[in-house]
């Protein structure tokens, strides 16, 4: 359950304090020791269209979750916009419903079970927002900022679905304790969710990065909510150069941000280093050992700076088109300060989109994914960088061509690319999947021979990190190499594999691997047009072409490698296969 202490309460009176004009009518008291939350939001339809078998109205669902009545009496709901009308006396019984909407939708869910129709009920924006609730005392009870990924059903989150809350007791949790309903009207107000089940928060929290609002003030951003008491310490937390921390608040109502004032300035054009220990989550999770972040003061965004460096536009079925930015600058970019936009047929300039809704900052030397469902983008490639990711509203990305723009807070571009399909190298049998990168940092943005198909060694794409096509000058040349040169694949963890590692000073090379024996005979097609980056890696484990244990002997592995432009090259390399007892 959520922890709530005096200094949350604090918190709580003066940001609702300074809200007072939006609801009027309320008089909010500090006073009031906290108590346990006992009504938690379990249940939320934020996009009834096209109906599935509910009315066609947004509603939310509260549950008592302990063991006595509680009278909901001036309880109030809240969005970023302010509060509803105060809750009338209503009595919930412990382990009860309680449907709450707009007055026009008390009628139609009425027969669903107890429901609470209120004035100034909020508007549910269908791809997230944040939400919580407020008790009587004007204690915070629950709070949650959902997302239309949180469904993690790309049917149901067209609509006509809810979003249900699986264990009502790890109320702190987010996406990984919400999902889709699996009622077949599409939602179950009044009653036990459908994904009702045991679902305990064991994740620790992070600290996933930081930024400076002024030069003094700094704040902390966690990938879930903390406990306000060990937040609110500012002994938890270090700067290098001999700053500390004068004070720590953390940020009302999800208390997954903390504001840090420091007792001297940040000096601009300086990168630090911010470090966490101590903290909790609201379930009791402590964070995982010392937690840092680099900062600074953000610069104005340029063109020497900030550029479009790998796209996919044409992802897997399951997958999620991305936007890869990098810094190649020396300065800090704040992309809050950025937007994406496209052009249309006359070229005019639409879809604009900021890409942040809060600073996020680049640092030099870092990239940074753009993605409608960062959780797609995950799922299908190697991101070892997860916390370099921004979940916004996308321009389209036509899988034949399109236009991507990088624009700065005045609306000047910064950066612009026309993009096609044919720029993928020629001998990829299909592009589905397979992001463009860029080649060089410094070569024009539009010139298609400054983009490549990425590597098959790297999975189609390098979301976040380093392009697989990346620096490649010089000579036609490369080496291939196998470590090590003796494997024993006996599951021991030791040489269980031969790695064949290959180097190329340029891209546009496709490989071919095959085994051989002693006899001249082929045991493994490794690798089939297989689509190589300037660097990179194939393994072999030491099995035949159907996975089958090949005996002790020395294997010969041919790597054949071609471009576009007919150039060959060929690597024949001992492996011995060592088998214990063969």
């Amino acid at each position: 359950m959520l922890k709530v202490c005096c200094h949350q309460l604090l918190l709580l009176f003066l940001w609702l304090s300074a809200s007072s004009e939006r609801s009027g009518n309320v008089n909010f008291n500090s006073g009031v020791p906290p108590l346990p939350p006992a009504i938690v939001i379990t249940e939320i339809m934020v996009d009834p269209t096209p109906a599935v078998g509910l009315p066609n109205y947004e509603w939310i669902e509260l549950k008592n979750i302990s063991a006595s009545p509680v009278n909901l009496e001036n309880f109030y709901l809240g969005d970023a916009d302010g509060l509803s009308a105060p809750f009338p006396a209503i009595v919930l019984k412990p382990d009860s419903f309680l449907v709450v909407c707009g007055v026009a939708a008390g009628n139609a869910l009425a027969s669903f079970g107890k429901v609470l129709a209120l004035k100034e009920f909020p508007s549910l924006n269908n791809a997230g927002e944040l939400l919580y609730l407020l008790g009587a005392d004007k204690k915070l009870l629950h709070a949650l900022r959902y997302a239309d990924t949180w469904y993690q059903d790309a049917g149901k989150r067209v609509g006509g679905w809810s979003l249900e809350m699986i264990d009502p007791t790890n109320a702190c949790s987010g996406m990984s304790n919400w999902k889709a309903s699996a009622d077949p009207r599409g939602g179950s107000p009044g009653k036990e969710n459908s994904v009702n089940g045991n679902n305990p928060d064991t994740k620790a929290p992070r600290l996933v990065r930081a930024f400076a609002s002024t030069p003094t003030s700094v704040t902390l951003v966690f990938d879930q909510g903390l406990d306000s008491a060990s937040a609110a310490s500012h002994t938890s937390y270090s700067i290098n150069d001999g700053l500390a921390s004068t004070t720590a608040s953390p940020v009302f109502p999800l208390f997954d941000q903390v504001q840090l004032q420091l007792s001297a300035p940040l000096v601009a054009g300086k990168i630090y280093t911010i470090t966490a220990k101590g903290l909790f989550d609201c379930a009791g999770n402590s964070l995982a050992g010392a937690n840092t972040a680099r900062l600074g003061l953000a610069a104005p965004v340029d063109t020497a700076t900030l550029v479009l460096n790998e796209i996919l536009f044409n992802p897997q079925p399951n997958g999620s088109d991305f936007i890869e930015l990098y810094n190649r600058g020396k300065t800090i970019i704040d992309l809050q300060q950025v937007s994406l936009a496209s052009r249309n047929s006359g070229g005019v300039v639409i879809n604009i989109s900021p890409v942040s809704g809060e600073p996020f900052l680049l640092l030099p030397g870092d990239f940074v994914v753009l993605t409608e469902n960062a959780n797609a983008v995950k799922a299908n490639y190697v991101t070892p960088n997860p916390d370099a990711f921004i979940e916004m509203n996308l321009p389209p990305l036509n899988d034949d061509k399109g236009s991507i723009l990088l624009l700065d807070q005045q609306g000047r571009i910064l950066e612009e690319l026309s993009y096609s399909a044919k720029w993928h190298f020629s001998f990829l049998n299909k592009t589905e999947g397979v992001s463009l990168e860029r080649l060089s940092y410094t070569a024009p943005t539009q010139d298609a021979t400054n983009w490549h198909s990425a590597a098959t060694s790297v999975g189609y794409a390098t979301p976040a990190y380093k392009n697989s096509q990346a620096g490649a000058e010089g000579a036609v040349q490369g080496t291939v190499s196998v470590s090590p040169e003796i494997v024993s694949p006996d599951g021991d963890g030791r040489d269980d594999q031969a790695i064949i590692q290959y180097q190329f000073p340029e891209p546009g090379y496709v490989a071919n691997i095959t085994v051989f024996n002693a006899r001249g005979n082929v045991v493994r097609n490794l690798v089939k047009n297989g689509v190589c980056g300037t660097s990179g890696s194939f393994p072999w484990d030491g099995m035949g072409e159907k996975s089958q244990r090949l005996p002790t002997g020395v294997y010969i592995v041919l790597t054949e490698v071609f471009n576009t432009k007919g150039q060959t090259k060929q690597f024949k390399l001992p492996v011995v296969v060592a088998r214990l007892g063969l």
